[in-house]
């Protein structure tokens, strides 16, 4: 083995995967978009769409208003009583999603019902 001889520097050459497929990326304009198809979701991963989450936010948040309230902070009392506002509209718009969709599938199977029973009057 020959220690006294010194390899040259190789440098590691570049992966073609080094960038995931679906991160932001610049576009011509400098302003980074994403990959991905999300619409307005702005990156959220979709945890706030089960009311019992939310309704379990909105429950954390009154704790920590009335916990703010203990120590005296009008600010932060004001900041927690804001967020669970928020997430309790936020339920109230899952609510009416969930209750229109449920509406929708009662008219669909009525219309079901009824276009069965036009063909068995027909077939008679």
């Amino acid at each position: 083995m020959n220690n006294q001889k010194r390899r040259p520097f190789r440098p590691r050459p570049m992966k073609s995967n080094f960038r995931r497929s679906n991160s932001a990326r610049p576009n011509n304009n400098g302003h980074y978009q994403s990959q991905n198809n999300t619409g307005n979701n702005f990156g959220r991963n979709g945890s706030m769409t089960n009311p019992f989450n939310v309704e379990k936010t909105i429950q954390k948040y009154q704790q920590l208003a009335k916990d703010a309230q203990n120590t005296g902070d009008p600010v932060l009392i004001e900041n927690y009583l804001q967020h669970a506002d928020h997430y309790t509209r936020r339920l109230s718009e899952l609510n009416a999603k969930t209750n229109s969709s449920q509406k929708i599938e009662k008219i669909e199977t009525k219309v079901e019902t009824k276009l069965e029973d036009n063909i068995v009057e027909k077939k008679v």
